[in-house]
């Protein structure tokens, strides 16, 4: 019988993260030069938030001018109410939580300390490969004009 993967298996190690007191200009330029909608914010070594894509998106409709604003932090716009797991955490455990609580990410650690990401793309990317595993697509009828004689 088959284990429930962890979520070690499926999250992004080794994420990028930012310090909480650095511009939000500069959350924004990362996020977008590394085309990535989460990211963990840090308090020196200690996880105390995450700054999304869509919350500066949110700040900007509420805020235009704040991309010209040089005295907004990312602790001003972070969210600090995280949902953190350890990487031996189940997947479906994850996946039920994330749902329940309406969210796209969880921050996974390893004994306390930041080691992993892991996103609805994540998630996406796993069940498309469970999919492709269970479904195999079938084969491709050969082009036109190669059929044998």
């Amino acid at each position: 019988m088959k284990r429930m993967p962890e979520i070690r298996r499926i999250m992004t190690p080794f994420p990028h993260a930012i310090a909480a007191d650095a511009p939000v200009s500069e959350a924004r330029a990362f996020l977008n030069h590394h085309r990535l909608h989460h990211l963990p914010v840090m308090d020196g070594e200690r996880l105390v938030g995450i700054i999304s894509d869509r919350d500066l998106k949110l700040l900007l409709g509420l805020d235009p001018d704040y991309g010209q604003r040089t005295d907004l932090r990312v602790r001003d716009a972070m969210v600090t109410d995280v949902y953190v797991v350890d990487l031996n955490t189940p997947l479906d455990q994850v996946l039920d939580a994330l749902v329940a609580r309406q969210i796209g990410s969880a921050l996974v650690t390893r004994k306390g300390r930041l080691a992993g990401v892991f996103t609805v793309t994540d998630a996406c990317r796993e069940l498309a490969r469970l999919l492709r595993e269970q479904c195999p697509a079938p084969p491709l009828p050969p082009p036109p004009g190669d059929e044998a004689a």
